[in-house]
């Protein structure tokens, strides 16, 4: 790796495979340290993380997905941009997702995510979720090997996605090919090569819209009336085009990162024989084993904010203006924190302090839903099978691994994992 003052982050691929010396690099001279290409504020430190996650008075999340690209429309000048930013925010892409929104408007709208994943819905899709993974594996290891993310984790996460929304089954299928064909084509999230679209879930919304409107003319015993009749807190009724948007992020985003925690739970599992026969025999640390995969690979390398007013943290002054990229994977291995960070330690007591699925008002909602769907998947796959081993043949001998990640500099998560299995 090079060293890290001529690393770019963003528009390289150096640290693509292996980011962790990058952090750890920007971590040892300051845990709020400037990287040189693009002017972006790294956050490696777990307590100025949480503080910046916290404080939406200081920071706005309208560059939440997009960082320093495209930029902003207009420069941002003095001590506070705060109102600069409201004026021009619906011209930044991804401007019409929650993820970039901020009080109150934010709360407004998740405040309708929030009727989509209760308690009493999740536990009525965790008994589908076992349904579904049982039929999903009974495919799958029909033979000796397969490639687990394409072969289980992707159909598996988009058909609970679908159920968890209330999807009709008719159309489940042509939603997950649509799914597939955009991680195919590269329009995705924090990509190396090609810039983002304004509005990337235009394809969802379409279906979605028909749904919503066809349920307020005629409500009827499923998740989708529920969602169409939701009121915001202050009991007003969302125009359709909120609500499809909500429904949009939840099936876009409810399953992209469970899948790269899930390929990094089966590459653990595939790798580790000890730790894999410590599961099969007590399949109730299962949990924290998933909590620490999160803590060490987390699926979300980081997340932007946009300094709204001059600000210190960690004891740096942070100019209004000024785009932060809190690197959760970094904050996630900060020894301040974290006792022998790069250990992977399943029965870690505090693993569960990660902030792989964010902190404060924007934490991650769908954050149970993808403990369950991990929790379902492992313990299916454990069960039908004896033995699991990475494939020699695809990813090469045990001391000589070869792994491909995704090229994006917010998303962490291998492209492909082959494993091998004795039923």
């Amino acid at each position: 790796m090079k060293d890290f003052e001529t690393l770019d982050f963003f528009r390289g691929d150096e640290a693509v495979e292996d980011p962790y010396p990058y952090y750890e690099a920007l971590r040892r001279r300051c845990p709020v340290q400037r990287e040189p290409h693009h002017g972006v504020l790294m956050i490696t430190g777990y307590d100025e993380s949480v503080q910046i996650y916290n404080d939406v008075d200081a920071f706005s999340s309208c560059v939440s997905v997009t960082g320093p690209f495209p930029g902003f429309p207009v420069p941002l000048e003095g001590d506070d941009v705060s109102d600069l930013i409201e004026e021009h925010r619906d011209k930044l892409p991804f401007s019409d997702q929650i993820p970039t929104m901020d009080p109150p408007l934010h709360t407004a709208h998740r405040s309708l995510t929030m009727r989509l994943i209760t308690p009493r819905r999740l536990k009525e899709n965790e008994e589908l979720m076992w349904q579904l993974a049982d039929g999903l594996l009974e495919e799958f290891l029909d033979g000796a090997e397969g490639e687990v993310i394409n072969g289980f984790a992707n159909p598996f996460t988009v058909l609970v996605i679908a159920d968890l929304l209330g999807m009709p089954e008719e159309d489940r299928k042509e939603f997950a090919e649509e799914i597939r064909a955009g991680r195919q084509a590269g329009g995705g999230i924090g990509g190396t090569e090609k810039e983002m679209a304004h509005s990337p879930l235009e394809f969802l919304y379409g279906r979605f819209t028909t749904y919503i409107e066809d349920r307020r003319r005629e409500p009827r015993d499923d998740v989708l009336t529920g969602l169409a009749a939701a009121a915001f807190p202050d009991g007003s009724l969302p125009e359709v085009g909120d609500v499809v948007r909500v429904a949009a992020n939840v099936f876009a985003a409810g399953q992209e990162t469970t899948v790269r925690l899930l390929g990094s739970a089966f590459k653990l599992i595939g790798e580790d024989a000890e730790l894999q026969a410590l599961l099969r025999a007590e399949p109730d640390r299962i949990p924290g084993f998933i909590e620490e995969t999160l803590r060490s690979e987390s699926p979300i390398k980081g997340d932007f904010r946009l300094a709204k007013k001059t600000t210190e943290v960690g004891g740096v002054q942070i100019p209004a203006g000024t785009t932060v990229m809190l690197l959760n994977a970094a904050a996630n291995r900060d020894p301040r924190h974290f006792e022998n960070p790069a250990v992977f330690d399943a029965a870690r007591k505090n693993a569960r302090h990660h902030i792989a699925f964010g902190r404060g008002p924007h934490t991650c909602p769908g954050a149970p839903l993808a403990r369950a769907e991990a929790r379902v998947a492992i313990e299916g796959l454990l069960h039908r099978t004896t033995d699991i081993r990475i494939s020699e043949r695809a990813h090469g001998p045990a001391d000589a691994r070869r792994y491909s990640y995704l090229p994006t500099y917010i998303l962490r998560g291998l492209t492909h994992l082959n494993l091998e299995f004795t039923l």
